[in-house]
């Protein structure tokens, strides 16, 4: 199941691609949760527990379908559909 993340059209110059494999599990833990608890995120029809949220988006990292961005005007990070 493709989650539907923030706008995965954001300039290049705008942004810094953050390998998940740089970031201890922790931390891309840390940052998947933040992702999914925001308001907006759309899974559809059916109900998932915060484990289940996490682990579908983690794997779609980890297929390479998301990555983790850097916004550099924002100084903040987030996901997005890899283009």
């Amino acid at each position: 199941m493709l989650m539907h993340c923030v706008p995965s059209r954001m300039d290049t110059d705008d942004y810094i691609e953050i390998p998940s494999q740089q970031l201890d599990a922790d931390t891309l833990t840390a940052i998947i949760e933040e992702f999914v608890n925001r308001e907006g995120t759309d899974y559809g029809l059916a109900e998932y527990s915060l484990e289940q949220k996490v682990a579908q988006v983690k794997a779609q990292i980890d297929q390479g379908k998301v990555i983790i961005a850097f916004d550099i005007v924002t100084e903040s990070c987030t996901l997005l559909l890899k283009d």
